[in-house]
């Protein structure tokens, strides 16, 4: 719980600064979006955890039924807002909340996204069994996952340091075959993984994975 509402606190100081941040790779965002697009339903109600800023979240939108998307941070959701209306965007709703703990009901949504946030949440596991629980049987879980351990090792040794100063949240490290285990132990078959950089490396794991029909 203090990981949590440290990690909140943190996203709150820097909203402002991360929604004016330009996507470093835009060729392989825009992959991952036309991919999502692909698995998606003009009937589907889609529940995205970790929204940030709601930019993903209002790529989607126009493609669904109706589309929740929450985030920890108050003023991420309060700029997701902002950018909603600005863009007049009716059938998303942003609201603040736990990627462990998000409201609502079980077994109602046709999807669950998770963009850039596994490495970031206290409890993944937590966070997978809130997924599955959201998801309706025979829904997908669709995640995009920094796997930190593919990338530099001095990595490892500045981000705790970055942690302890207040200029980094919370962060774990795993590679792709580890968070894709994890995934698969919360219930779910792993139906697809992907890269979609256009770099010469990316560490972004996209993992496909479907709630049995029978559960």
């Amino acid at each position: 719980m203090i990981d949590a509402l440290d990690d909140a606190r943190f996203w709150n100081r820097v909203a402002r600064k991360y929604a004016t941040d330009t996507i470093k790779d835009m060729a392989g965002y825009d992959r991952t979006i036309a991919r999502t697009r692909q698995l998606l339903r003009p009937s589907d109600t889609v529940m995205e955890v970790g929204c940030g800023t709601g930019t993903t979240a209002l790529k989607l939108a126009p493609g669904v039924s109706r589309l929740i998307a929450s985030d920890i941070s108050s003023e991420m959701i309060a700029i997701a807002r902002e950018k909603a209306e600005g863009q007049s965007c009716r059938n998303v709703a942003f609201r603040n909340g736990s990627a462990s703990h998000p409201d609502g009901p079980g077994g109602v949504h046709d999807a669950v996204l998770a963009f850039n946030l596994l490495h970031l949440v206290p409890d993944r596991s937590a966070t997978l069994a809130e997924a599955y629980r959201l998801l309706k049987p025979g829904g997908l879980f669709i995640s995009k996952t920094p796997c930190l351990s593919e990338m530099n090792p001095l990595i490892r040794v500045a981000l705790p340091v970055m942690r302890l100063l207040g200029k980094a949240p919370t962060v774990s490290f795993f590679a792709a075959a580890g968070i894709e285990a994890e995934i698969a132990r919360a219930g779910f078959t792993v139906e697809a993984r992907e890269r979609h950089g256009t770099g010469s490396k990316d560490i972004r794991i996209f993992i496909v994975a479907r709630k049995p029909e029978a559960v």
